[in-house]
């Protein structure tokens, strides 16, 4: 009988981040001042990151030790479970064998403590009292929360207005572990303001609790602001989870995954993953597939261009090269609100444009039935983001069977569903609607 859970002990903790920078097949196009249009330097970020993740963000540095107070948090649910998905594989009677990497044993449930708790370390070591941030669904939000805890810093999150309203219990979990939550668009900002009083019903966007929270940052005394996606830093910081499956792939008895797939809003937990893979792959030394999965709603990369915009709606950030569907653009209020992100990781976006990674959108309504396929048969309740991967995973093994084909099928879990269970209930007892993009 093939092993269900493959586990680490402690002791094979990676100690290093992986900097995919020094293996790009070009070099990444640096962000811009958006006062200058010139490349930005340390300095240009000082008001709004500390010094040494200005550091990291800027790196060509290949490998990046952990800091041993950061292993000794990530200790607490480090090393995650990659897990084998036998019962789906019997269900749907693939050849393929399917492995998911599962980032929801983490206190927040889900993979962003992983940055998290590096940002609110380095912030502190750098002299910061507070951080401000933004959050969609939610799970950043609570993970930076959990993380000032235990660092003694101050938090504030702003959370998409849409996700404030639908996951009530994401605001409680940011308010248990000491973070103030505000509703965005809010009245706690001229940014915000002004929007409501264009709109007073705004949905909100990531794009503006972005800007709502680089604002509160810059005006306020020792604060900085945190972003839980797209920069190269918070990449950076995920890579532990594909440095961990590696290992665990070769203790299960697999030569190398043949797809490895996670789902992208920002990024950051689809590099994370993919990322250690994909340092074989620029070598020349493997190849699989790598399948970053979208919203139809929110397509990035399929209905966006490769071009410099702003990552806020304030037009207070430096420009980025990446696909972005325009950052004013309005997202639908899709249940998947980590994903309701109008940009993409610079560094995902030129793996794109490479043509070393490709991109694939489901609705909500097959993204909720993959879901369900999956909780009646792994026992696992994901979350919606989470749940774009497993509708690809199921996708791939399906061509599997209808190939006769015994691939290996990677995915990252990023994040447990148990606090977005209104949105299971919407779409088991009412139905959801397909949501398009606008």
């Amino acid at each position: 009988m093939a092993e269900k859970r493959i586990v680490l002990d402690g002791k094979d903790l990676p100690t290093t981040w992986y900097n995919i920078i020094p293996d790009l097949p070009r070099p990444l196009d640096p962000p811009l001042n958006p006062a200058t249009k010139e490349p930005v330097k340390p300095e240009d970020l000082s008001p709004i990151f500390p010094p040494s993740l200005i550091e990291q963000e800027m790196s060509n540095k290949r490998f990046i030790d952990i800091p041993g107070e950061i292993l000794d948090i990530y200790r607490i649910w480090r090393p995650t479970s990659l897990m084998r998905a036998l019962r789906l594989e019997k269900a749907l009677q693939t050849p393929a064998r399917i492995y998911y990497k599962y980032e929801g044993e983490s206190p927040a449930g889900s993979h962003k403590p992983n940055t998290a708790v590096a940002q609110a370390y380095y912030n502190k070591k750098d002299g910061t009292k507070r951080l401000t941030t933004e959050t969609g669904a939610g799970q950043w939000g609570s993970a930076l929360a959990l993380a000032c805890q235990f660092f003694g810093l101050d938090c504030t999150v702003y959370m998409v207005r849409v996700s404030f309203d639908q996951k009530p219990y994401r605001r409680v979990l940011m308010q248990t572990w000491g973070a103030a939550v505000h509703p965005s668009p809010s009245p706690e900002t001229k940014t915000g303001r002004e929007i409501l009083e264009k709109d007073p019903n705004s949905l909100g966007s990531l794009g503006i609790a972005i800007s709502e929270a680089i604002e509160d940052a810059v005006t306020k005394a020792s604060s900085k602001y945190s972003l839980g996606s797209v920069l190269n830093h918070v990449l950076l910081h995920q890579t532990i989870i594909g440095e961990e499956a590696r290992i665990q792939l070769e203790k299960a008895g697999e030569d190398y995954p043949d797809v490895v797939i996670g789902c992208v809003g920002g990024g950051s937990n689809f590099g994370g993953m993919v990322f250690p893979f994909m340092r074989d792959k620029l070598q020349g030394k493997r190849d699989f597939k790598a399948i970053a999965v979208e919203p139809v709603a929110c397509s990035s990369f399929l209905r966006g261009k490769y071009e410099y915009d702003y990552a806020d709606v304030a037009c207070t950030t430096p420009l980025l090269k990446m696909y972005s569907l325009g950052h004013d653009f309005m997202p639908p209020g899709i249940h998947a609100g980590g994903l309701r992100y109008h940009g993409m990781s610079p560094l995902v976006s030129l793996l794109y444009d490479e043509g070393l990674i490709e991109a694939r959108a489901y609705q909500q309504t097959e993204i909720f039935e993959a879901a369900l396929l999956f909780a009646r048969t792994e026992g696992l309740v994901v979350a919606p983001e989470s749940a774009h991967a497993v509708k690809a995973a199921i996708d791939e093994a399906r061509a599997c069977k209808e190939k006769n084909e015994e691939k290996v099928i990677l995915f990252n879990l990023s994040g447990s569903g148990f606090l977005d269970l209104g949105a299971y209930d919407l779409y088991i007892n009412q139905g959801l609607p397909e949501i398009n993009h606008k």
